[in-house]
């Protein structure tokens, strides 16, 4: 399925994620820091690296429409809590300069004291992919362009993709998570190891068969287990 991104481009596949560690003493007491959003040439769980230089063209582009870059909580949407200025790309990575709205969004705040006392830890990208290469000895792809649409600060970084919130984020992206994701994010709301396994071998192992299928057969399910999932709270 193509997506229509806000830079007007089209895109194949569910917007995607990733995450990493930033240094939390970098915080300051009127909410600013900085770090690395992305970095390059590394393999992460997913079997994905991030070329140098893959978000040229997509800051470029962010810098003519001059919006900055939110940073949400969490990769909420309806939750931004500041702003990213300053990005730009090193030999390493994604840089920017973070800013928390301390000031006037009450979120913010609970945020920055979480980062403070190092109960929030990671830094995680929210992006479109332009432009990949696969290479099928070594089963690992290759994104060269990104569309950077917001970075967030997460609880869990260095790819926890086994997260509820994870869970939730690539149902409402219409894309299904793996076997191992939902099995994890089922036993962290209290489902027993068994039922959990059982809910994915009855469900989610059923739609991965038939997503060869229309769309109008697998959507209303994905819609289903979102909804369901939602309803949860960490």
């Amino acid at each position: 399925m193509n997506v229509m991104s806000r830079f007007g481009r089209k895109h194949s596949g569910a917007l995607k994620v990733r995450d990493f560690d930033f240094d939390i003493k970098a915080v300051g007491e009127d909410g600013t820091f900085n770090g690395y959003g992305s970095v390059f040439d590394v393999v992460d769980s997913y079997q994905e690296i991030v070329a140098a230089g893959a978000f040229t063209d997509s800051l470029a582009e962010i810098a003519a429409k001059g919006r900055p870059v939110p940073i949400l909580w969490q990769h909420r949407s309806g939750e931004p809590i500041g702003l990213w200025t300053n990005l730009k790309q090193d030999e390493r990575g994604l840089w920017g300069d973070g800013e928390l709205l301390i000031a006037e969004v009450a979120q913010a705040r609970e945020a920055h004291a979480l980062a403070k006392r190092r109960v929030v830890t990671g830094l995680s990208i929210g992006y479109w992919v332009r432009e990949s290469s696969y290479d099928e000895k070594t089963g690992i792809r290759t994104l060269t362009k990104l569309d950077l649409v917001e970075i967030s600060l997460v609880t869990f970084p260095a790819n926890d993709d086994a997260r509820v919130e994870s869970v939730k984020f690539k149902l409402a992206h219409g894309e299904l998570p793996t076997e191992r994701e939902m099995e994890k994010a089922l036993r962290e709301l209290g489902f027993s190891k068994t039922r959990a396994a059982g809910v994915v071998a009855h469900g989610l192992t059923e739609m991965r068969r038939r997503e060869s299928d229309s769309e109008m057969t697998v959507k209303p399910s994905l819609k289903a287990l979102s909804d369901t999932l939602a309803s949860f709270k960490l």
